[in-house]
Parts: structure tokens; sequence; C-alpha cells
């Protein structure tokens, strides 16, 4: 016990013999983190149902983003019993893992957003940013009605695309090609949008924002977050990804 304690007060009263220590010490703690990362393929298990976004939900998520949305409401239910019983099922790694940036976090001003897709109709959405105490008399959101009064303008939204396949989002040549005609498609109810729904399962394709003559920035909105957390069996992807943990992938 002496000596180590002799040693331990050389090792601290020499600084170049501490520097190496801490040096090394750290090295091998990052090897053991790091070095595993080299031989797998994805740290996100992929689960049934999680898609790229259409170019109209993307272009929604771009003003999401904007209008600093993400600053009062985050997308990430933790597993804990009152986040579950009020949001929903908690939150997977998978349901975010084609967004750059996530939008997970803790800070909430407003509520978590991660399962409010079908929650509430076009119409509630609609009037919540154009007034939102109208609908909830105490909050303190601010107004976003010119959204429903600016036109949808994507310069380019193909390059859009295409700068998110380049980082590993799975959009297909078809899905680039199409980009501006399926942005414009599924907020037309008259549009032929076969060929959107069989690409991009489960997209929601009619006016979202009572107005269909025109293409707005609160079609693009409510398309977004209509879409929220109504991809994935939650349940069922849940189990797959404990699964996988246990299994070590």
């Amino acid at each position: 016990m002496t000596t180590m304690t002799e040693r331990h007060k050389t090792l601290e009263k020499n600084v170049t013999l501490l520097g190496i220590a801490a040096l090394v010490t750290v090295a091998i703690g990052g090897i053991v983190e790091i070095a595993p990362l080299f031989w797998i393929d994805n740290t996100i298990e992929k689960v049934d149902g999680v898609r790229p976004y259409t170019p109209l939900e993307q272009a929604g998520r771009d003003i999401y983003v904007r209008e600093g949305c993400y600053t009062c409401h985050s997308q990430m239910i933790r597993p804990f019993r009152d986040e579950v019983e009020r949001y929903g099922h908690y939150s997977l790694a998978a349901e975010s893992m084609y967004d750059h940036p996530f939008q997970w976090g803790s800070k909430r001003t407003g509520p978590d957003l991660a399962r409010v897709g079908g929650r509430y109709s076009d119409e509630w959405h609609v009037q919540h940013l154009r007034n939102p105490q109208s609908v909830v008399p105490e909050s303190v959101m601010p107004q976003y009605g010119f959204l429903a009064d600016q036109d949808l303008e994507v310069p380019d939204i193909a390059a859009n695309l295409t700068s998110l396949r380049r980082v590993g989002v799975p959009y297909t040549e078809r899905d680039v090609e199409m980009a501006m005609a399926d942005l414009k498609a599924q907020a037309d109810p008259e549009a032929d949008a076969d060929d959107l729904a069989a690409r991009y399962p489960k997209a929601q394709i009619r006016d979202f924002d009572g107005n269909p003559s025109r293409l707005t920035e609160m079609d693009a909105l409510v398309a977004y977050l209509q879409m929220l957390g109504t991809l994935v069996d939650v349940n069922g992807a849940a189990a797959q990804e404990e699964l996988a943990s246990e299994q070590g992938r």
C-alpha cells in the first residue's frame, strides 16, 4: 500500500509522467469506443416503414427549421412513463435516420411533436399556426399566418434531394428526376399521384392548407407535421431494435 501511495504521489508531482499517463488512458478509452465502429455497417437498426421525406415534406421540414420551431418543440419522446403516456411510444433511433440535422432534444416550451401526425386535422394545424392562442389560450407561440400567404418556392428541390442523397439518404434517380412534379402533386388532390404514392409509402396526398388553388408554405409545413410519427409500427420496431441490441448488432 505504501509503495502504491508513493508511486501515485510521484505521478502527481511529475507533470510529464502525469500527461503521458492521461494520454495513454484516453487513447485506450477512445480505441474501445471507436474501433468497433469500423466493423459494423450501421449503428442504427433499420425498421420497416422508415423512408425518406417526400419533396413536399422535406420542404416543410426546411420551413420548420427556418422558423426555429425546434427551439420550443423537441421530437424525442424519452422512455419515461409520464412522457409515453402524454406523447405516445418512445422515439426510435431509426425514425430519425434520414434527418439532417435531427430534431431530438429535451427543451420544450411547447409539447413534443414526434408523434403529432394524424392527431389533429389539417384545419386545426392551419388555425393553430395562424393564431395559436385561438386553440390553446395559454400558448406563447408566435403567429405564423403569413405561411398561408406565401407561395412555396423551392429553387431546385432536385438539388436538395441530390445533396441529401450524398450524405446517405436513399433517394433514387427517379425520385430526383420527379422531385418538382412530386412537390406539386402531393398537395393537389386532382393530380395523378400514383407514382408518388408507390415511391413514398404512406405519403398523404391532399390539399393541406384549405386553398387548393395555391401551393403555399403552409401546405408544406402541415404536410410535414401530419407525417411525423406515422410511418413506423413503433411497437414492432421497438421489439426489433431491442433484439438487435441483445444480439450485439
